[in-house]
């Protein structure tokens, strides 16, 4: 097994989506000039969930509404509530942050991180294995409801102020209303509503440069995630590191057993897994800023974005692939 999982990292991190985020690492860590705009980043940030609620909508409008895909969209929801859970058990016995900041770092870890799900789809395509077309409905899904339990962990604690429950009272809309969600939920629709035909006029903007502005994301992904690990030597602890790399081991484990128990097939398996390791660095750290102001973001975005992320990117793929191909023999 681990000479597959080293053959598939090595093919992984040869790929021109991972060598460029690879090149953005390095940059930072240089501290090079090299910098994406903001307002590119935002661009390419919103054509990539466009392309893919777009084709997810489209897959589902071929396959169908049945009970397979409700009853994988009801066990990604519990799987979000469920994970951060067992993330700030594990943080509290291997670490030694707050409450506050516990409830914070698991809540990333529940929800999910659609880059890292867009590379395992693109790992997916390069060996030929095909997945279930609504599994981006699924990752919708999950955006959310690791949020909702981060809250929950921290109000067990202690009771918060009325200025606070009146913030977090709000916080479900504005988690719904979330511009990503509404975007990848929106062009979900669409494309399911004009299925194949509606692909079909708009095939070359969305097909052949979806890798190429894929790649161009995670360089610029990489200068984040670089000046974050350069900036943050003295928050991250060998706790918090093996944390960063334990938990989305733990939450794929979870995706497999959740995966065989309701019958996906090889991909859809390995994109829940996927989507149980990933680490949220967009949606939660937004909604952690209302939520949770005392948090620290520095450790959080840290963790999300300066470990896991390049963890799963490199190694965790490649083990996901392997764990579900072992089993389904």
């Amino acid at each position: 097994m681990l000479d597959t999982i080293i053959g598939l990292a090595g093919d992984n991190l040869l790929s021109p989506i991972i060598l460029f985020f690879v090149l953005g690492l390095v940059a930072a860590f240089l501290r090079s000039d090299l910098s994406i705009p903001e307002a590119v980043a935002k661009g390419m940030s919103i054509y990539l969930l466009f392309a893919i609620g777009y084709k997810g909508g489209v897959s589902v409008s071929d396959h169908g509404i049945d009970q397979s895909l409700l009853t994988t969209l009801a066990a990604g929801i519990v799987l979000s509530f469920m994970i951060p859970i067992v993330a700030f058990g594990l943080l509290q016995v291997m670490t030694n942050l707050s409450r506050t900041d516990a409830a914070a770092v698991a809540g990333h870890y529940g929800s999910i991180s659609i880059v890292t799900f867009v590379a395992a789809t693109s790992v997916l395509q390069s060996q030929g294995i095909a997945s279930e077309g609504y599994m981006v409905a699924i990752a919708a899904a999950m955006e959310a409801p690791a949020i909702l339990s981060a809250l929950w962990l921290v109000s067990r604690g202690a009771k918060p102020t009325e200025e606070e429950a009146q913030e977090r009272e709000g916080l479900l809309r504005e988690i719904l209303l979330n511009g990503s969600i509404v975007l990848l939920v929106g062009s979900f629709l669409i494309g399911f509503i004009t299925g194949k035909d509606g692909l079909a006029e708009i095939e070359s903007f969305i097909i052949s440069p979806f890798k190429g502005v894929l790649c161009l994301f995670l360089l610029d992904m990489g200068l984040v995630a670089g000046r974050g690990l350069r900036n943050s030597r003295g928050v991250l602890t060998v706790g918090l590191i093996s944390f960063g790399v334990l938990m989305p081991v733990i939450g794929s484990i979870f995706g497999l057993l959740v995966s065989m128990l309701i019958g996906l097939s090889l991909g859809g398996t390995v994109l829940m897994m996927t989507l149980s390791a990933s680490a949220s660095y967009i949606a939660v750290p937004a909604a952690m800023r209302v939520a949770l102001p005392e948090a620290n973001p520095s450790i959080y975005l840290t963790m999300s974005l300066g470990v896991t992320f390049p963890f799963n990117l490199t190694l965790g793929i490649p083990l996901y692939l392997t764990l579900a191909t072992l089993v389904g023999n």
